[in-house]
């Protein structure tokens, strides 16, 4: 009789989906702790020997999951701009007014500052990046920029924003936003969700055509809640 096959139970070996799993989960390991690395001490500062340490594994083993410190940088940045780009589909599915759009847009971008991987969309320089990936990079800005143009000149046409600049305008609102990732502390007084409501209250109630309702926090005068400014 034919000896049956080894139960899962049996295997030295996890099944494939499993250790592709396990994989990514490794992968995304390095990741969280190189960018908090990178955001403590500044890129050329940090070594991935430090990173090698926090995850309690050898400098070699890094190179399972990267094949250098740039690719990590990169892959820090291209985190972030992935989130960006899916809130930002998730925004154009749902429609509405160009106030209405810019208004999550703001909250969002906000929110996703106060992140590590959001953080990483500003401090880190594409300079530091081989000219290929300094590329992607900046034509992620130039993406984001066009967004922030795009709802403003669409609240323009529709009437839900006065007539002004897009182009200066969305200068003025992604340079407020951006500091976000230079200052937020998770253990500061406001927590991000709170300092993303102030800052759609505050980046666009000057541009709507009509008064907007406020977010709750603003309204409602709640405790500070943990996180936000140093």
């Amino acid at each position: 009789m034919d000896a049956l096959p080894p139960s899962p139970e049996s295997s030295p070996w996890l099944p494939f989906e499993n250790r592709r799993r396990a994989r990514d989960e490794k992968r995304d390991a390095v990741l969280r702790t190189a960018v908090q690395l990178f955001l403590e001490q500044g890129y050329h500062r940090a070594t991935l020997n430090e990173v090698a340490e926090r995850l309690n594994i050898t400098k070699p083993a890094l190179y399972n999951y990267f094949r250098s410190k740039e690719e990590i940088l990169f892959e820090c940045w291209a985190v972030g701009q992935e989130q960006v780009d899916g809130f930002i589909a998730g925004i154009n599915a749902r429609g509405g007014t160009g106030l209405v759009k810019l208004r999550q847009l703001v909250h969002a971008y906000a929110e996703n500052m106060a992140t590590d991987h959001g953080a990483s969309l500003v401090r880190f320089d594409p300079r530091d990046l081989s000219e290929k990936n300094s590329r992607i990079v900046r034509a992620g800005k130039k993406s984001i920029d066009r967004t922030f143009r795009k709802y403003i000149a669409d609240g323009i046409a529709d009437g839900s924003i006065k007539p002004c600049d897009p182009k200066m305008t969305a200068f003025a609102i992604a340079g407020s936003l951006n500091w976000i990732g230079h200052w937020f502390q998770p253990d500061g007084a406001m927590s991000a969700t709170a300092i993303a409501d102030e800052f759609t209250d505050r980046l666009t109630e000057g541009l709507a055509a009509r008064p907007v309702k406020k977010t709750a926090s603003t309204v409602a005068k709640k405790k500070p809640s943990r996180g936000g400014i140093r």
